[in-house]
């Protein structure tokens, strides 16, 4: 009787997912680990609220010692409850990181926001997760939106990737396409007949686009004819349908948008000043520094514009509601700043004339960060599986940040023969890879770097359970107990994460979390899609 008592126990212990994690940190009150195998996690400036452990996105985490979480060629799941800051000042960060950036090699656990990514916000709420074992990038050739010379804007918004465009000719019209998959993209339309849409953000679980009437001469190129002005906020209310939202005073172009503290913001790109959206169709121009504005960044509850100075001294600044302009310093030798990019726990800066990147010291200090070899300009940079992406003119080459000033180009996205300068321009993190718009060709190009499975929805700011799997060479996400995505590694590789990074709960390859977490769980193997959600019922109650 008793013999039969222990075999029924010891097989309801191998079909309960509790019984076997090799690491559990509740995080109710302290970093302890309660698995029985002395994980302890050190604390570095948690504080404890109400059974979570709280984050501040500015230096809080949880290390875990080296080498103590065996990653390198082992399946394993990592469990984890979290809900993001509500306040929307920072980017949410690094959920659990476990990545060497030198060796790339590891795992990688975030929610992305991008705002800065040249003129859009491409990705919001948005999760990733990433493993790599030191891989070469794979580009892919994702077709042609429609007519373009340029696509200007990238934005990830309810599982699908949007591109805005600007496409030449006395019949051109700037559109919104939905990428399909494979080559092949959807028209949903040209909102006001404008050359032009430069700028994608989402709002308030809306998908917004920003129209203009775009002079391509500043890109070497031809002139449209079209010379409709643009100017004007539009929301997309699906298949062709557009709703506007209001125009930003006298201004014909929208250049860039983004979402801080609640508030959309936009910027023109022919006139100076920053407009808030406050509702309806009514935008409030919110002040300027005195020079032309071209992109802004979130970062550490503070608002960071910038753009074309022409003085050789680039100057970011900060703002605050209702109408507080700051100086936040300037880079020597810069005329205009292009792009923000939060990496490592610190904001970059993209530049021209130099393709150098700065990276922001505090106190209105850069440091200088490298340039992207002998090219002129930094446009779009975003962060993708532990690495920085940076694109550039006049070759269209996109370069990956290596650590110090170095900087290894990955490839060349546009070889259009007889033009001055080629962007790569738009970036966006969707379906597990990094996605990069380009001028003149107008074409659309990925990048795989290991191998990630992504959850293209916004998870909102309510509590949220997110599962992560290593199963062999395939990475698999799951969201509240439902899978998200899976993807398998392109090439038979043999895929060693073994890396001397220590396992981090709230910091990454991006940036410190900013939120609340709990019941952090690592297990030894992948656990199944039934196993999963079994351990979200019971963690839901």
């Amino acid at each position: 009787m008793m013999t039969h008592l222990l075999c029924s126990l010891a097989l309801a212990l191998a079909a309960d997912p509790g019984a076997d994690p090799i690491a559990h940190w509740p995080l109710h009150q302290d970093c302890l680990d309660v698995s029985g195998n002395q994980r302890h996690g050190a604390n570095r400036g948690v504080a404890f609220e109400e059974g979570w452990a709280v984050f501040d996105g500015r230096r809080a985490f949880v290390e875990v010692a080296p080498g103590s979480i065996p990653m390198g060629t082992q399946d394993f799941t990592l469990s984890a409850w979290i809900q993001l800051d509500d306040r929307g000042d920072d980017v949410p960060g690094d959920i659990l990181g476990g990545f060497d950036p030198t060796a790339r090699r590891g795992f990688n656990l975030l929610v992305e926001n991008f705002a800065g990514v040249t003129s859009s916000q491409s990705n919001w709420g948005n999760v990733l997760f990433g493993i790599d074992w030191g891989s070469e990038p794979i580009w892919t050739d994702r077709g042609r939106p429609g007519n373009a010379a340029w696509v200007a804007a990238l934005t990830v918004f309810q599982g699908s990737l949007f591109a805005g465009t600007y496409e030449p000719g006395p019949e051109g019209r700037g559109k919104v396409y939905r990428f399909l998959g494979g080559g092949d993209w959807e028209d949903c339309g040209n909102p006001d007949g404008s050359n032009s849409v430069l700028s994608l953000a989402v709002y308030q679980g809306r998908l917004h686009a920003g129209t203009g009437r775009y002079r391509a001469g500043g890109s070497a190129l031809p002139d449209s004819p079209n010379q409709t002005p643009g100017g004007h906020v539009f929301r997309y209310e699906g298949g062709k349908q557009w709703s506007d939202c209001g125009g930003l005073g006298e201004a014909d172009t929208v250049y860039c948008m983004g979402a801080f503290a609640g508030r959309l913001y936009a910027i023109p790109i022919y006139h100076q000043g920053l407009y808030r959206f406050d509702g309806e169709k009514t935008w409030t121009l919110v002040g300027s520094p005195g020079r032309r504005l071209m992109s802004m960044g979130v970062f550490n509850g503070e608002f960071f514009l910038a753009g074309n100075e022409g003085n050789k001294q680039g100057a970011v600044h900060t703002f605050r509601e209702p109408s507080e302009w700051s100086f936040a310093g300037g880079q020597a030798g810069v005329d205009q700043v292009y792009s923000f990019a939060v990496y490592g726990g610190e904001l970059f800066a993209g530049t021209w004339p130099e393709a150098g990147v700065f990276r922001y010291g505090g106190e209105r200090t850069w440091w200088h960060a490298g340039r992207l070899g002998e090219e002129l300009e930094t446009m779009g940079m975003a962060v993708y599986n532990g690495k920085l992406y940076a694109g550039s003119l006049p070759l269209a080459e996109v370069y990956r940040f290596d650590g110090g000033t170095k900087w290894t180009p990955t490839g060349r996205l546009d070889w259009t023969q007889d033009v001055k300068y080629r962007r790569a321009w738009s970036m966006a993190v969707y379906d597990g890879s990094l996605f990069c718009g380009v001028l003149p060709s107008g074409h659309v190009h990925s990048l795989s770097a290991g191998v990630c499975a992504g959850y293209d929805y916004d998870i909102g700011s309510g509590p949220c359970h997110v599962v992560a799997v290593r199963d062999g060479n395939r990475a698999r996400l799951f969201v509240n107990g439902k899978p998200a995505s899976e993807r398998e590694a392109a090439r038979p590789e043999r895929v060693d994460l073994a890396n001397s990074a220590p396992f981090s709960i709230g910091r990454g390859s991006h940036d410190f979390f900013h939120g609340k977490m709990r019941d952090i769980r690592v297990y030894p193997r992948a656990l199944s899609a039934e196993e999963i959600l079994d351990l979200h019922r019971r963690e839901s109650r």
